[in-house]
């Protein structure tokens, strides 16, 4: 068998393919045009970021049967292309846990200390420590917003400094955590208590712009701010706004919006910002690591057909896969909505199947893989979904149901979070596509695409005028607006397809509509498709 590496990994990860006498063609320098050639009749496929693996590659590339990407981001991959030949997809999610969370550090001392400001001065000939006086980590309070593996191994790193550390994350709660080391808080306290702030979440709808002017100013003065996670999480334009104007004291930043960077980037030589190159995984450790693992990772499934952080196969079975494919699709938009609506952690997760969705396993995956993917997309896939689900205290059941249902192929999921419980109904039509059919005790038929409002209101005259008024006057069309009124409680609640997302300004206009009870933007996504 033959496996292409068309990006440079080191020589021991490439030892490990050859010693299993697989035909290595290595091309880390190759042309996209060299690359396109040597895939032609390649077993695997290793990459990093420098190759884009496109959905002609994956064409004519006949007898390819797994992409290695040695990293976490597979953006540079076309997914649907893969999906459809049953290609396995592959990533090195945790390989790079240590390396980011030590460029944490290193930042948050180089900021407190004032170690590079010393550095260059220094080299000018200035000695001038009274002017580079820092400030000590021991006593002060962090907040970790994000606790995944990486907020967690910077938190026991923390807790040897002395430090106070509160943390945010909307998927955990306070029970799987020893009460000395962390405290649970909501986002706004953590931002207004916090001397440092450090961001460990993935770029998402939910985290874009997170922390903008508005929140940077609920910071302490004296406040600074880390970003080792994704550019785009702060607003580089706020954040210079803010240090300038003295909203907080300063901040390190190792991850941008766009990369690389110029001159002409907003936090370029702002005073009390510190940048670096996108180093967090660049260690000689870090790189000869997901070098191994992504070779060991196709060398596995290629001689024994072993699975390993797998993002797209929900089972080893591909005709299967094929069969239930529609079946996964409606349990992960289910699981992805039933996210976006959820305000605080989930601890509960009951999930029902009727008709031919019978395949249980690879649905409650599914389910979890979408539960979890807004805040954790660059982790989550079939294979570890249960898992981190089971990390994060959240408890997920699963049945099916021989008792018949008014829809023939049905998945009710039911989430807990608090002693509050959200229903979502789906169903799979003849056509294989998805509807959602019961909103939260309301029966009704939606078909799920692209941006919706979900919307409560008082059933009353005048609500959708108003509704539509102010949408109007935004210049938002509405595609669809189905309503379902309860004569129990005198309240409605409608779906409303619009067809571009509200600014959160204008979310909050719509709220604040005395007739309106609560509103939910949601982005609705369907497999691989928006």
């Amino acid at each position: 068998m033959k496996v292409l590496v068309s990006d440079p990994i080191t020589k021991d990860g490439l030892n490990i393919l050859k010693t299993a006498s697989l035909d290595v063609i290595y091309l880390p320098e190759g042309t996209p045009e060299e690359k396109q050639s040597a895939c032609q009749d390649v077993h695997g496929w290793i990459i990093r970021s420098g190759t884009k693996v496109s959905s002609e590659m994956i064409q004519i590339a006949e007898d390819l049967q797994v992409i290695g990407r040695a990293g976490v981001g597979v953006d540079n991959i076309d997914f649907p292309s893969a999906i459809r030949k049953g290609i396995v997809v592959m990533n090195t999610p945790d390989v790079n846990t240590i390396s980011a969370a030590e460029h944490t550090i290193a930042l948050m001392l180089t900021l407190s200390r004032n170690i590079h400001l010393g550095h260059f001065r220094l080299e000018k000939g200035e000695w001038n420590r009274n002017q580079l006086v820092g400030t000590e980590l021991h006593g002060k309070t962090l907040g970790i917003v994000g606790l995944g593996k990486i907020g967690r191994e910077v938190m026991e790193r923390c807790c040897s400094f002395g430090m106070e550390i509160v943390g945010f994350d909307p998927f955990v709660s306070q029970e799987i955590f020893d009460d000395e080391k962390i405290k649970i808080v909501d986002l706004e306290s953590l931002t207004m208590t916090s001397d440092y702030v450090t961001l460990h979440v993935p770029l998402t709808d939910q985290t874009r712009n997170l922390f903008d002017y508005d929140r940077l100013c609920t910071m302490k003065p004296s406040a600074r701010i880390i970003n080792v996670a994704r550019g785009g999480i702060i607003n580089e334009e706020d954040l210079a706004k803010a240090v300038k104007e003295g909203r907080i004291t300063g901040a390190a930043v190792d991850v941008f919006t766009s990369e690389p960077i110029d001159q002409s980037h907003p936090l370029v030589g702002v005073k009390n910002i510190i940048l670096s190159p996108h180093l967090g995984a660049s260690t000689r450790e870090a790189k000869e690591g997901v070098s191994r693992a992504v070779c060991e990772q196709v060398r596995d499934y290629l001689m024994d057909g072993k699975l390993t952080n797998a993002m797209n196969m929900p089972i080893s079975d591909l005709a299967k896969l094929r069969e239930i494919q529609p079946f996964l699709n409606l349990a992960e938009l289910l699981g992805n909505l039933q996210s976006q609506i959820m305000d605080g952690p989930i601890s509960q997760v009951s999930i029902e199947c009727h008709g031919n969705a019978k395949e249980t396993k690879p649905i409650k995956l599914a389910c979890i893989k979408g539960l979890l993917h807004t805040r954790m997309p660059e982790r989550i896939n079939y294979i570890n979904a249960e898992t981190i689900a089971r990390e994060l205290g959240v408890t997920v059941n699963i049945h099916y149901s021989n008792l018949e249902s008014s829809y023939r192929n049905l998945i009710s999921t039911k989430v807990t979070e608090g002693g509050k419980t959200h229903r979502l109904d789906g169903s799979v039509f003849d056509d294989d596509h998805p509807r959602l059919v019961n909103l939260f005790g309301h029966e009704m038929e939606v078909t799920p695409r692209g941006n919706m409002l979900f919307v409560e209101n008082k059933d009353i005259p005048g609500v959708i005028g108003k509704v539509g008024t102010l949408l109007g006057s935004l210049n938002v069309n509405i595609a669809a607006y189905l309503l379902s009124r309860s004569r129990e409680n005198d309240h409605a609640f409608g779906v409303i397809r619009i067809d571009h997302p509200l600014e959160k300004k204008d979310l909050k206009r719509l709220s604040d509509i005395d007739e309106i009870q609560s509103v939910k933007q949601i982005r609705a996504t369907v497999g691989n498709k928006k």
